[in-house]
């Protein structure tokens, strides 16, 4: 395990937000979705790419709140510019478990 300071934590916006869309992302190397996620405010709308197929179909995640970091630089991923990074756990199957607040909060909301 590495250490940080929590200077290097407050700098990553782990934020709130809200799938409004969910697709097979056709082009991925591995399966994936890409997924647009709503984080409201001045954050706005944002696509990312997600490899959520093991445990996920496309309609069970649209209106689902995620958590993803928002503040990396964009990244291109095939046709696809991912714009955030949606968090989530792997299982003992190698299957991705969503990282999501366990109550209702704004969307935008930053992870303390």
């Amino acid at each position: 395990m590495h250490e940080i300071t929590w200077e290097e934590f407050a700098r990553v916006e782990l934020r709130v937000g809200r799938i409004v869309s969910a697709a097979i992302f056709a082009e991925a190397r591995k399966p994936a979705y890409v997924l647009q996620v709503d984080f409201g405010g001045a954050i706005g709308m944002r696509k990312s790419s997600a490899q959520i197929t093991g445990l996920y179909t496309p309609e069970e995640l649209v209106g689902r709140l995620v958590v993803a970091v928002v503040n990396f630089p964009k990244k291109q991923i095939g046709p696809l510019m991912s714009e955030c990074l949606v968090t989530g756990f792997h299982d003992d199957a190698g299957n991705v478990a969503l990282c999501v607040p366990d109550r209702p909060v704004p969307l935008g909301t930053k992870l303390l």
